[in-house]
């Protein structure tokens, strides 16, 4: 079955405060955030008609905006009722949500300082990022590393980071793998390619610390969710001679939501019990089967 391509739906996509039939949602070719990177976005997931941790998205957006030296028009709060309406007029209850901003075509060049930043959003239908999940994913290893925060925004969603992410996959996948484990410029564990990665040994858990790549919100929210399980998380340096060490090993993100990992570059790993716990607590959270405390 061929896929349906992303610029051929039915539909509307919000864009720059009105919403637009999706095949007329279109950008000029010589748009800064095309050429140059120059944009941030945000991907999210809406359960049974709400958008989890959708101000924390929109907040997120903004901030890394101002990383990257430009702001997002509007307001946090304008952002969730595009967002709001956006996922209404879809019609869709269980969908993927992308608020995307850029810098437009005013200026090309390195410098854009006079460039309008434009917003859009788009919602569509996405079901399990990676199919038969306690089966595990299998990763092999990146050739390309996390940048220390001093070499490039870190911290920041934004589009120019993921390039050498869609190298890796690319080359994962070509390989006969899910994806691909991705070491920082220090030779550390950081994370895979769209994901937050997580190790288990006697009853603990271990996961990097986020210091040169994003702090996920799904892996900030699967952390509080193994505390209240009781269970020990420590947030430190691994280092990739450890990974024989652990059991278990899952990765954590948006799309990913948590998906337990089966090797990693000839490592093997048992999705077990606490893996597959916590792979339950956050469909419950996220479908208000569950709740957090405050």
């Amino acid at each position: 079955m061929a896929m349906l391509p992303y610029d051929d739906r039915d539909g509307q996509i919000w864009m720059d405060g009105h919403f637009v039939p999706w095949r007329d949602a279109k950008l000029h070719v010589l748009s800064h955030g095309l050429h140059y990177g120059s944009s941030v976005f945000e991907g999210e997931r809406a359960y049974g008609g709400e958008i989890f941790e959708s101000r924390r998205h929109s907040e997120r957006l903004f901030a890394s905006a101002e990383m990257i030296g430009f702001k997002v028009p509007g307001s946090v709060d304008e952002l969730e009722d595009a967002k709001a309406e956006a996922l209404a007029r879809s019609g869709l209850e269980n969908a993927y949500v992308r608020a995307i901003a850029w810098r437009g075509s005013e200026m090309m060049g390195i410098s854009a300082q006079n460039n309008t930043i434009h917003l859009a959003i788009a919602v569509w239908h996405w079901g399990d990022y990676f199919a038969d999940k306690m089966k595990g994913i299998r990763l092999t290893w990146s050739r390309w590393k996390r940048p220390s925060p001093e070499t490039a925004p870190s911290h920041a969603k934004a589009a120019g980071l993921y390039m050498i992410c869609t190298d890796a996959k690319h080359a994962a996948e070509s390989a006969g793998y899910a994806d691909a484990m991705m070491l920082d410029y220090r030779g550390r564990i950081a994370e895979a390619t769209g994901a937050n990665v997580f190790f288990i040994r006697d009853g603990a858990i271990h996961t990097p610390d986020p210091d040169c790549f994003l702090n996920g919100i799904t892996r900030q929210t699967v952390i509080r969710l193994a505390k209240e399980r009781g269970l020990d998380v420590a947030e430190r340096v691994i280092m990739p001679e450890e990974l024989s060490t652990f059991s278990e090993c899952f990765i954590t993100g948006t799309a990913a939501e948590v998906t337990p990992v089966s090797e990693i570059g000839g490592t093997v790993f048992k999705p077990g019990e606490i893996t597959e716990t916590l792979m339950n607590d956050y469909s419950a959270l996220v479908n208000r089967q569950l709740t957090l405390a405050a």
